[in-house]
């Protein structure tokens, strides 16, 4: 061990030491980015860059649960990724496949698949839909996978289900359309059920939201990190912990 480790090390100590347990988030969201650009900063193919990715998942969710989060979502592929070049996307989907099914093997995490699984190619929504049952009865921390997901989709697939949910019942356009109210929508989201995101997190330093979780993020706390997903280290993850503490929330005030 060096003494860059050595130093490290004592940093991320007193870095976890100081954190208000009181204050840390219950639900966070990640969105996992920058596998493309860390690949070619090494001269390598973009697939090794997403297994890179990949093989990362399971440490934050080992950070996540011992900080005492209870819920987290990964975006792992957006709906407009879908439509990438086909010699990157099947490699891709195929990485994101074994990524679930490990984690699901893996018994530690009760698993959610959220997105547009109709987007996805049958065998892959089969797979990953299959992951998640494995771990109906688990009885650990919660965790969304997003994969063929989109914001503004997932708002109109809400919107849609409400319509055909209350037609059934019986109830007219109009009756609907007075009736309607935000908790209706939130009901049929994707993450139905579950608090909303305190604390959304990105790597690779853009700043941005593209799409990720525009319903549930209007009043999470955000934290950008510079580091690509690849290289996002646990001092990375206690620094979004944090700041996030160090915030004064006044959900929309």
């Amino acid at each position: 061990m060096g003494w860059r480790d050595v130093v490290y090390g004592a940093y991320e100590r007193r870095v976890l030491k100081d954190l208000p347990k009181e204050a840390l988030p219950r639900h966070v969201a990640v969105m996992l980015d920058g596998n493309r650009r860390w690949a070619r900063a090494r001269g390598a193919g973009t697939a090794s860059g997403h297994q890179a990715g990949a093989d990362k998942i399971e440490e934050l969710l080992e950070w996540c649960r011992d900080a005492g989060v209870e819920y987290v979502t990964l975006w792992l592929l957006s709906t407009d990724n879908l439509r990438r070049a086909e010699e990157e996307l099947a490699p891709l989907l195929k990485i994101i496949e074994t990524a679930v099914a490990d984690l699901a093997d893996s018994g530690n995490w009760q698993l959610k698949i959220v997105g547009a699984l109709d987007l996805l190619p049958p065998d892959t929504a089969a797979s990953l839909s299959a992951s998640a049952e494995r771990t109906k009865a688990v009885d650990g921390m919660t965790v969304n996978v997003a994969v063929g997901y989109g914001g503004r989709r997932e708002i109109a697939d809400a919107v849609r289900d409400l319509l055909l949910a209350r037609a059934a019942a019986g109830e007219s356009i109009e009756q609907i359309a007075a009736e309607l109210t935000v908790e209706d929508i939130a009901e049929h989201l994707y993450t139905k059920g579950q608090p909303d995101p305190d604390l959304v997190i990105r790597t690779s330093g853009e700043q941005r939201l593209g799409g990720f979780l525009l319903w549930q993020s209007a009043t999470s706390e955000f934290y950008f990190c510079e580091a690509y997903w690849p290289d996002f280290r646990h001092v990375d993850f206690l620094r979004a912990l944090r700041a996030y503490a160090g915030r004064h929330r006044r959900f929309g005030g």
